[in-house]
């Protein structure tokens, strides 16, 4: 690999881990230093290759942090062992981009950094909601070009969304999140379509209803759909929050997207593939008062022809977990799953990570996805 192209931290230290891209804050960095890693980043912005990485991983290399962005399969985990690799970390929550079995298969411990991106995807989520539903990029645009002449009754008239109904699809943690923040801030009621009922989220906006009820306020409701089809016809809102799999690929394709309301609005911060773009794209041009706000794309980095000249989406280019605190404690988790198993430390119970996060943080990996087929022993006090 290009000496140009690739940075070393800590020459001295006797393990190797390969870093794919230059991660935010220093902690990381100190992490693997006290596991004695050796370790070797590359400063190119550019997607590598899987050939790239390989060639990265070499004949010797203990561990790797890699991004969502490539392609982490049968091939990087039998190049990643042959080198005496025995731990790769997703720098990111989710992890479709990998094959877990490829890595259990080769006895590859899978991390992944979950638990810091949740409030920050959410924030970003209503970011995207009320940029489409006032149409503040459309506006900037028309300031910066000197076309404003003045206050007029119809200049850019969008939507209100006080009390209005948001939908979510993929009740977790961020899509949970989302909902109760659209309750608080904008007593906006809720429905939601998941495989599981998330009862805490309906309990919690229970509570919250009857405590606007008792102020003389309109109470909010939270209700569960039968079918993505129920919310999709129902909400003035719908943000997209599932797992990228073979049942939620294209879930929003043309026939869905013929049931939304003609003021609509759909989000999406989860993956780009989840949404069928071209029929997104036909949709909007057909549609001029419906809006989508969209943080990833099917393609990425590419957007499929049409998407850009469209001024009802709203585009921005996968930022949703990127606020300074939640990029670096994704690399602080990334790092310590790395180390901590380069060290034979057990994994995390699960459930809050914050404790990584602290002055002393515990002695296990935060997050191993296939820890439980790898028997890798559970931390204990």
């Amino acid at each position: 690999m290009s000496d140009k192209e690739w940075r070393t931290h800590n020459p001295p230290g006797n393990k190797r881990v390969v870093v794919t891209k230059e991660l935010p804050g220093r902690r990381w960095l100190e992490i693997l230093t006290r596991a004695g890693c050796k370790v070797e980043i590359s400063t190119s912005t550019d997607i590598l290759s899987i050939e790239e990485i390989e060639a990265a991983i070499g004949d010797r290399c203990d561990g790797a942090i890699g991004q969502l962005t490539e392609d982490w399969a049968d091939k990087l985990f039998t190049a990643l062992k042959a080198a005496g690799g025995k731990v790769y970390s997703n720098y990111a929550v989710g992890y479709n981009n990998v094959d877990v079995d490829a890595a259990t298969n080769q006895g590859i411990p899978v991390g992944n950094t979950p638990g810091v991106l949740t409030e920050t995807t959410a924030e970003m989520t209503i970011a995207l909601t009320f940029a489409t539903a006032r149409r503040v990029v459309e506006a900037d645009r028309f300031m910066r070009s000197g076309q404003f002449k003045g206050w007029l009754p119809t200049l850019f008239l969008g939507e209100l969304l006080w009390h209005k109904t948001v939908g979510v699809i993929g009740a977790g943690r961020i899509g949970a999140t989302f909902a109760r923040m659209m309750v608080e801030g904008h007593k906006m009621n809720v429905i939601y379509y998941d495989i599981r009922q998330n009862k805490a989220l309906e309990n919690y906006v229970a509570a919250y209803g009857q405590f606007l009820k008792s102020r003389g306020e309109r109470p909010v409701s939270c209700g569960r759909a039968e079918s993505v089809e129920e919310v999709l016809g129902e909400a003035d809102v719908v943000s997209l929050h599932p797992v990228l799999d073979e049942i939620t690929h294209h879930l929003i394709n043309r026939e869905r997207l013929a049931l939304m309301k003609e003021h609509a609005i759909l989000v999406n911060t989860s993956r780009g593939p989840v949404i069928d773009e071209a029929a997104l794209i036909a949709h909007c041009k057909e549609h001029p008062y419906f809006r989508a706000g969209l943080d990833v794309f099917e393609d990425e980095p590419e957007m499929k022809p049409g998407l850009k000249e469209l001024d009802n989406v709203v585009i921005v280019p996968h930022i949703a977990s990127a606020t300074i605190w939640t990029r670096e404690g994704m690399a602080t988790l990334a790092a310590s799953n790395v180390a901590a198993i380069l060290r034979g430390y057990p994994v995390w119970r699960g459930g809050d990570i914050s404790p990584f996060l602290g002055d002393e943080p515990p002695k296990a990996a935060p997050s191993i996805v296939n820890a439980k087929e790898l028997g890798i022993q559970v931390f204990r006090k």
